[in-house]
């Protein structure tokens, strides 16, 4: 059984693990602590042995904005991805946004797949948003109604 909660500075060794492997160019702990700090909803799915997913959602606004979601790779396929995508959008509900953000490498196939399937619509580009290995890549910038 998977548990989702709510994450917790314990959890941050775990949830890093995960960050390394999952992005070319990981947040650091500390981007984590300073959501922590600025009261963003950062969820966790718990295997009872270790961390395998996370997402932190921020909201302001009337608005929402998916800032990072992840799974360990070992896992995927498994629909952690999904779990977390949706737990993420019933914090959106709950607190009354009118709609939810997010931006997603253009490589990323898989999961600007997903997003689509939860109904998000990409909405324009970020220019040079993300590093790359050679200068910058753009972002896909997605939105979906609530």
């Amino acid at each position: 059984m998977i548990a989702l909660r709510p994450m917790r500075a314990e959890d941050l060794p775990g949830v890093m693990a995960i960050e390394v492997l999952a992005y070319e160019f990981p947040w650091t702990e500390g981007v984590f602590r300073d959501c922590f700090k600025a009261g963003y909803a950062q969820w966790v799915l718990d295997d009872g042995t270790r961390i395998v997913g996370y997402g932190v959602l921020s909201v302001a606004a009337n608005e929402a904005h998916i800032l990072n979601i992840a799974t360990a790779p070992d896992r995927r396929g498994e629909g952690l991805g999904r779990r977390l995508l949706d737990r993420l959008l019933d914090l959106g509900r709950w607190h009354h946004v009118e709609r939810i953000f997010l931006e997603v490498r253009p490589s990323n196939h898989v999961a600007i797949g997903l997003y689509h399937r939860s109904g998000f619509c990409e909405i324009g580009t970020r220019p040079n948003y993300y590093p790359a290995r050679v200068g910058r890549e753009d972002a896909v910038v997605m939105a979906r109604e609530m």
